[in-house]
Order: structure tokens, then sequence, then C-alpha cells
């Protein structure tokens, strides 16, 4: 009689996991749209948000196997303490997405269903007047562009000098080396038009090797 009562805890147990996993890629799901169409980060933004999925479920699962088990929470600390994490954040926006995918994780793992849901909400909706608000001061200054070019290592001062001469409002977001190559990638700030075509014919005069895109920031949708 005993051992069916338990077998019932474990059924029921195993019910409420299955369906807080349907939840936490639901969540999952709505941030990582959330997050292609209001972020900011540069990078490819819904390339990146398919690490979401994978990042909440998995937390889920550790957090409901050790929760019941001091031997198995202690095994764990000694676990991650050897893991290392090789791919570095590039911007500070991408790595509080990754944590609140693992908040996410951490409090369905608990079974803390409208905790999750609440807190989800919230943040969501202040980021989404941040990012309202964002828009709403650049349309009210100026116009805001990302420009990516590919050269080589030997190029990019004269690159660098090239752009600084048009644009008095340019700041360098990242850097990525490959091999000989190197990807710059520049926010500016202008409301001529002119000195970006200018700027365009003097990288392609400069060099038929470089590649270049310019990017409008609001319509910037990876």
């Amino acid at each position: 009689m005993d051992l069916d009562f338990f077998k019932d805890i474990k059924y029921q147990s195993h019910e409420q996991f299955l369906l807080n996993l349907v939840i936490t890629a639901i969540i999952t799901y709505g941030i990582g749209q959330f997050y292609i169409k209001y972020g900011t980060s540069i990078s490819n933004r819904k390339k990146y948000a398919q690490n979401f999925l994978l990042l909440s479920l998995t937390t889920m699962l550790i957090i409901y196997i050790v929760k019941a088990s001091v031997a198995l929470s202690l095994g764990l600390v000694g676990a991650l303490s050897i893991i290392r994490f090789r791919t570095a954040i590039k911007e500070p926006e991408e790595l509080g997405y990754l944590f609140l995918n693992i908040g996410v994780g951490l409090a369905m793992g608990a079974n803390q269903v409208f905790v999750t849901l609440i807190a989800v909400a919230v943040i969501l909706l202040l980021l989404f007047g941040q990012a309202i608000l964002h828009k709403k001061e650049a349309f009210n200054t100026s116009e805001h562009m990302f420009i990516n070019i590919l050269c080589q290592r030997s190029q990019v001062d004269p690159i660098h000098g090239i752009l600084k001469h048009h644009f008095n409002h340019m700041l360098l977001k990242r850097m990525d080396n490959s091999s000989n190559m190197i990807t710059l990638s520049y926010q500016i700030s202008t409301t001529n038009m002119d000195l970006v075509i200018k700027a365009q014919d003097e990288l392609a005069a400069f060099s038929g090797d470089i590649e270049f895109s310019f990017i409008e920031q609001r319509n910037l949708v990876f």
C-alpha cells in the first residue's frame, strides 16, 4: 500500500516535470523572439537566440534532478568547477539574456511556475519600454548606422582614418580576428547621407579587397 502511494507521487512529479518542460520551452521561445526584435546587439541575434532553449531546458533538468539530493548537488558543484566557457561574451546584453534564461530554468526546475511567468512578463515589459524610449531618442537626435568591414590586418589603420575623416561621432563596437582578416564593426551618428556615400566611395577606392556594408540601426534585424 505504501509502495503504491510513493509510485503515485513519483508519477505525479514526472507529470509536473513534463508540464514545466513545455512551459519553459514556450517562455524561452518568447524571450528569444523578443530578443531578436528588440535587442540592440549587432551580432546575429536570430542565431544567438537559438541557444536559449538548450540553456533553459538544461538548467531546468539539472535543478529538477539535484533539488532533492544533497549528494547530487555537491557533485554538481564539483562538476561545474571544471567547466570552462571558451566563447567570449562580446556585448553585455548577450550576457543579460543568458542570465534571464538561466533564471527561467532555475525557477521552473524548482516548480515556481507562477513566479516565473510574472517575473518574465515584468522584465520583458520593462525592456520593451526601454527599447521604445531608446528609439524615440535616436529618432529625435540623429541617424545611427553600423558599418561592418572585412579587411586585412594592415588595412585597419587607413580604414579607421577614412571613417574618422567623414564622421565626427563614431565608435568601434567590435573587432574580430580570423586568420589574417579583421572584421571591424563601427557605430556612427550622422544626419548627412552625402557623408555616408562619400565614405563608401573612398573605401571602395582605397582597396578592392575589402568588403563593407552600411546598416541602418532601426532596421537592423538578423
